[in-house]
């Protein structure tokens, strides 16, 4: 009993409160010691002192010590600022009338106290969103095949130098529709701007000043004062703040800021002979952008982008961006490139110059000069220069403001990602007979050949090549002439153990693109005009060569159709895929019935023409191809008549979607194998039913 008190003293003894003013002097104390470390570093390197040297090293060693040192005495966690919220969502769940249940992970995690003071107010604040907005009411999640009780999830971690706070939430998710309303309504944007945004670009509108979704003005919402205040007391302490949603699943917020706001790691750069600091913390990596490597620069719109690892990034010249631009020659086509991260937003900041990196100590801006949202502070180098910090916050919005080609850069971007009902086909661009690109889709394509000049031969007229162990038949474009020496570029189509080779100039690249044939074509051979990649280009048509190398490619013998031959009707509402898919069924022995379109498809099946297989598009207007299976099985004349799915997008969910629907398989369209299986597997099941 005696040595509990002593214990408890001896507790009392090590712990003593301290002023925060005085905590704050120390700081600051910390802070010029630190620049003054840097002018004697500086110094030293200057001279080749060993005496000197081996000093400096101490003092540099000493003064980190007694930076982390300080720097802990001010750290609290985050836990801190998170006290309040249990009762916040508890209240609201009863103000709102919804189950809500709070989570919070690494309430451990330390950051500074300053810091801490900043951040108290927008995690309420984004909390209370969740609640209200995010969150649905326990009947339209049971609705929904949800537990009826939402789920707020409040997370904090540290990486390199910074923290992530994530705001989560497992509710309805923004509604994109009421925002785009909202943004047009209040004048943010246009209709026609609005049209070329992606989902995230219309998420970022929450952030706009006044803006709200709330139908009513209530004690939690819709008084318009919302995420833009949060957005500015993130910007103030040089954090980011990024917002992700799902329909129907929920959304987040992910807050990263820096651990300190008194002594930052920064990269110092130069821009028209001035010297400038960009934070680290939004700095992923260095390039040094060439005319003829892999990172150049090209243009959009007059505007430059990077590309990088197949990625367009925006570019910002910083002395045109600060409006310094001295005239100097900078190389258009080669120069430094910052790669900044600002939430989601990534961009390449162009600098004359990167010299290294330094500790800075940052002096808030004087007042006259904080509408500059350029510049976040001021600090002094080793060498005594006083240099401005950069705002990657405020470079990201002057981004958002003059990029006239963000849209074109996100269309790019996001063409890798198209939605399902933009069918992607990967196209092989080449060069024939005039300078207009020429586009074949890749799957029918079998392999692409450089031929030596000195393997071609003409024979009978004809220009044939010895090519793996038969003679392949070579046809040339209109305007193409087979090339007398060096290396001939040959497309190579083979089905059935035949093989033909395209005679054309220049191979240009794979691309893969929407393929929206607009114009029709009006020579033998060109299916018509698409724009591909922002140029008119002509996309061939495959079958109308491939006859002229073997005349009776699609009538072969073996092939003929018999009297026994199964009947097929193919119905897509393209007509480049029934052009080409027609020539493989019938090589294929099938009689082939094609149709445009779902609702003459079912006019071909009602008029008593007798088939033994549907092929379908999916993607079809009107009538898409799921809803032409459901029209079919629900025919008593038709309902066991076998459907086979054709689709560019093979998804699992798609392929569930299609055996509800009455499917029997489901084919890519450029699997002609696959597809060619996939019907003899049918009709084999036929024969054995019918035995």
């Amino acid at each position: 009993p005696e040595e509990e008190p002593a214990k408890a003293s001896a507790v009392a003894d090590a712990n003593i409160r301290v002023g925060v003013g005085l905590l704050d002097k120390l700081m600051d104390l910390v802070g010029e010691l630190v620049l003054t470390r840097n002018q004697i570093l500086q110094f030293n390197a200057e001279r080749e002192d060993a005496a000197l040297n081996a000093t400096s090293q101490r003092l540099n060693l000493i003064t980190t010590e007694l930076q982390e040192g300080v720097m802990k005495t001010r750290m609290q966690p985050i836990g801190n600022a998170w006290q309040k919220l249990p009762r916040i969502v508890r209240d609201l769940s009863g103000e709102l009338g919804k189950q809500i249940e709070l989570e919070m992970h690494g309430a451990d995690t330390e950051l500074d106290r300053q810091v801490l003071d900043l951040i108290k107010d927008p995690l309420t604040h984004m909390v209370r969103n969740s609640a209200d907005h995010g969150l649905e009411t326990p009947a339209e999640r049971a609705a929904n095949g949800k537990p009826e009780q939402g789920t707020i999830r409040l997370s904090a971690y540290h990486e390199g130098g910074h923290i992530i706070i994530c705001i989560a939430d497992n509710g309805r998710g923004l509604n994109t529709e009421k925002i785009k309303a909202k943004a047009i309504s209040s004048g943010l944007v246009n209709e026609a701007d609005l049209e070329k945004m992606t989902e995230a670009q219309i998420h970022k509108f929450i952030f706009a000043p006044g803006f709200s979704t709330a139908a009513a003005v209530t004690s939690v919402s819709g008084r318009g004062v919302g995420m833009d205040v949060v957005r500015t007391n993130i910007d103030q302490i040089g954090g980011t703040i990024d917002v992700k949603s799902v329909a129907g699943e929920g959304s987040s917020v992910t807050i990263k800021i820096p651990l300190t706001l008194a002594i930052v790691s920064a990269l110092i750069v130069e821009a028209a002979g001035d010297r400038f600091a960009i934070p680290q913390l939004s700095v992923v990596e260095l390039v040094r952008a060439r005319a003829n490597s892999e990172h150049r620069i090209e243009r959009i719109k007059d505007t430059a982008v990077l590309r990088l690892r197949n990625k367009l990034l925006p570019l910002m010249h910083l002395k045109k961006l600060l409006k310094i631009d001295d005239g100097s020659s900078s190389d258009p086509e080669n120069g430094f490139i910052v790669v900044t991260q600002v939430g989601s937003q990534t961009f390449g900041i162009v600098v004359d110059g990167v010299f290294h990196t330094e500790e800075i100590v940052v002096k808030p801006m004087s007042t006259k000069l904080r509408h500059i949202d350029m510049f976040s502070g001021n600090t002094i180098l080793g060498d005594g220069a006083v240099i401005m910090i950069i705002d990657p916050n405020g470079i990201a919005r002057a981004l958002g403001a003059a990029g006239s080609a963000s849209h074109e850069i996100a269309d790019e971007n996001a063409a890798s990602r198209a939605s399902a009902a933009e069918q992607l086909t990967s196209l092989l661009v080449f060069r024939a007979g005039t300078n207009q690109p020429k586009a074949v889709p890749l799957g029918l394509v079998t392999r692409l050949e450089e031929l030596p000049t000195d393997k071609i031969e003409l024979s009978n007229g004809r220009y044939m090549v010895q090519y793996r162990e038969q003679l392949m038949p070579l046809v040339q474009m209109a305007g193409v002439s087979v090339q007398t020496s060096g290396s001939q570029p040959i497309l190579v189509f083979a089905d059935d153990r035949r093989s033909m080779g395209l005679v054309v100039d220049e191979i240009i690249d794979i691309v893969e693109e929407r393929l929206n044939i607009e114009v029709g074509g009006s020579e033998a051979g060109i299916l018509g005009s698409a724009v591909i990649k922002g140029q008119a280009t002509e996309v061939i048509d495959v079958g109308h060569f491939l006859p002229m190398a073997f005349p009776d490619w699609f009538t072969r013998k073996e092939m003929t159709p018999s009297a026994s031959a199964q009947s097929i009707l193919l119905v897509d509402d393209s007509a480049f895929f029934r052009n080409m898919l027609a020539p493989v069924l019938k090589a294929a022995g099938y009689k082939v019935r094609v149709a445009p379109n779902a609702q003459e498809g079912l006019t071909v099946l009602r008029s008593g023409q007798v088939f033994d297989v549907v092929l379908t598009d999916i993607e079809m207007p009107d009538m898409n191809g799921f809803e032409f299976a459901e029209v079919i099985r629900a025919d008593a004349h038709l309902s066991s008549l076998p459907i086979i799915a054709l689709s560019s997008m093979v998804s699992p969910a798609a392929i569930e979607r299609g055996r509800q629907a009455g499917f029997y398989d489901y084919v890519a369209k450029f699997d002609r194998p696959g597809l060619i299986a996939a019907l003899k597997e049918q009709t084999a099941e036929v024969h054995r039913a019918a035995a």
